[in-house]
């Protein structure tokens, strides 16, 4: 969308010599260009608005999907903000920026990507429509900066605190992950997959230490519905056995993890050992498989050891398992698993227990971890292993679809479900949704208006405003043609009720119309997110406001004569 935007819009103003257009356009040396004063500023206001406009349609539940198609010709189908960003290819500068700084944004707060983006667009207009007026861009940067700090208080007072965790507390977390959810996804999927979400945080969350995303394991299975996605209570791993008379099933199951090769290996300096007979070539043999038989042993030792009726036992090694090792271990019953992958090693001790040993040098007991049960799913040519545990530290979140369109989909959306629970359990608060915080917040800086003085009230009335841009294209996207009205009908319900005394707050109802009690409804947003929205989109919008001049600068290529170039 924006290949070659920044070059049409220096070429705009590019026209013949003596216009005043030419004048704004200076040649520094021969191969490059400058846009400066009004001139520059109608470049960086139309390439954020453009960037909102592309957007906006993808807002809320009701928004609309964008196709992905890729120069191999790869598609892909989504609606949210942080995947359009990070797979959209931007040559204009000022797109580039906004979407970088935007994105750094999702991978903090998992969601408010598009918001952002549409508050950013919202405030650069207004204030090119100010300045046009004759307004002095500092006033309005000013008037900016005020209205930040007084909507961050604002929400600070506005917030709705969570006292208790996920398992005392459930249908706050579940609330806030399906608010993030149903954006992206039909409610029928997002309900089930907020319960996921909610089960693998509360999985990991230990009280007291930083809960790390990185401990659940989100694996993809091409099988199925999507709505057969489910969390795991352990972990899924992508490869499965390799032996034909290895147990498939086990339950009750001991787990050794470990990091030792039971293969004979190459040395890893170059080296050469000469023999004159078959039996010192023989001899050689012998001891290079006594070293790997004499591990398998140890293995097998320690199973009869800990091991009674109904119980298993499985190896899981990150190094290889050659033929003869694998051999030995089946005809124990031993359930064995090579070449796991190394993300996975830590998680199996946090799922299991144990210890990941790196020698089978004095093995107890105490190096085991345990699992309710062991086994192994065959999808085509695909193996699958389920370890399951009674109560994990780590989990997967099992992902089913058709096709890799649904998947990836599925994927994107469980990653900013993940994170708006964490967001919400780190913060112990959330905040009303579908636009009930901006139409507060633009009230409350119709208040604040009052102790404003001076020039600065421009600013902050425009901030204010600009905040209306998330319900009036809420309303866009429900295929409402009338969100005007309905913005006067919130700030009238939001007054009446701060009046009354009440909590109500009112926001878009996007599926019946018109406007409802958020809290009724439970439509709840991560405190995160919006403290990102208002800061990060005031703090961009205020940056590019006070740039004056755009310089392009270009080589000079063998052969080409002066000019500009990219």
């Amino acid at each position: 969308f924006f290949f070659a935007l920044f070059e049409c819009e220096l070429a705009q103003f590019c026209t013949a010599p003596g216009s005043k257009k030419a004048m704004s356009l200076q040649s520094i040396n021969p191969n490059a260009a400058s846009v400066k004063g009004s001139s520059a500023r109608a470049v960086v206001t139309n390439a954020s608005r453009g960037l909102a406009e592309t957007l906006s349609s993808n807002l809320g539940p009701k928004g609309t999907m964008k196709m992905l198609v890729s120069g191999a010709g790869d598609i892909k189908l989504t609606k949210d903000g942080s995947v359009l960003l990070g797979e959209m290819q931007f040559q204009h500068p000022i797109a580039q920026m906004i979407a970088r700084a935007v994105t750094a944004q999702d991978d903090m707060a998992g969601d408010g990507t598009t918001s952002t983006v549409l508050f950013i667009g919202e405030l650069m207009r207004l204030a090119d429509y100010y300045m046009r007026d004759g307004v002095h861009v500092r006033s309005i940067v000013e008037g900016y900066t005020l209205a930040k700090e007084e909507t961050l208080r604002f929400l600070d007072t506005f917030k709705k605190p969570v006292t208790q965790l996920p398992s005392e507390n459930r249908e706050a977390y579940v609330r806030t992950a399906f608010t993030a959810l149903n954006t992206k996804l039909e409610p029928s999927i997002a309900q089930d997959l907020a319960e996921v979400c909610v089960d693998a945080v509360n999985c990991i969350h230990t009280p007291g230490k930083p809960i790390d995303l990185h401990m659940v394991e989100i694996m993809v299975m091409q099988h199925k519905l999507k709505s057969d996605s489910q969390y795991i209570q352990g972990l899924v791993l992508d490869h499965g056995t390799r032996h034909p008379d290895m147990p498939r099933r086990l339950e009750n199951c001991f787990i050794l993890t470990c990091n030792a090769s039971l293969e004979y290996e190459k040395s890893e300096v170059n080296a050469e050992w000469s023999y004159t007979t078959a039996s010192m070539k023989e001899k050689m043999m012998r001891a290079e498989r006594k070293v790997v038989d004499d591990n398998t042993r140890k293995i097998l030792a320690l199973k009869r050891e800990v091991c009674t009726e109904g119980q298993g036992f499985v190896v899981i090694n990150q190094k290889g398992v050659d033929p003869l090792a694998l051999d030995m271990l089946a005809k124990e019953g031993i359930m064995a698993l090579r070449r796991a992958k190394k993300r996975n090693m830590e998680r199996l001790v946090l799922a299991c227990g144990g210890v990941a040993v790196n020698s089978f040098d004095g093995l107890t007991i105490n190096d085991l971890g345990r699992a309710t049960a062991v086994y192994e799913h065959i999808l085509g040519e695909e193996k699958y292993t389920f370890v399951e545990a009674e109560k994990p530290e780590s989990c997967t979140v099992l992902i089913k679809g058709p096709n890799k369109h649904t998947l990836g989909q599925l994927k994107d959306a469980v990653r900013d479900g993940l994170r708006a629970v964490k967001c919400t359990l780190d913060d112990m608060c959330v905040v009303p949704g579908a636009g009930a915080f901006e139409v507060a917040a633009l009230c409350n800086l119709e208040d604040y208006l009052e102790k404003a003085q001076g020039h600065v009230k421009i600013g902050v009335r425009a901030f204010g405003e600009a905040l209306t841009i998330i319900p009036r294209t809420l309303c866009s996207t429900a295929g409402r043609d009338d969100a005007a009205y309905v913005l006067i009908e919130l700030q009238e319900a939001h007054k009446a009720a701060k009046k009354k005394g009440t909590d109500e707050c009112f926001g878009v109802d996007t599926s019946a119309g018109g406007i409802t009690d958020t809290n009724v409804l439970q439509l709840f947003d991560s405190y995160r997110s919006k403290r990102y929205m208002v800061n990060t989109s005031a703090e961009i919008a205020s940056q590019l406001m006070l740039v004056d001049e755009i310089m392009k600068a270009g080589v000079q290529r063998g052969g080409r004569g002066p000019g500009p170039q990219g």
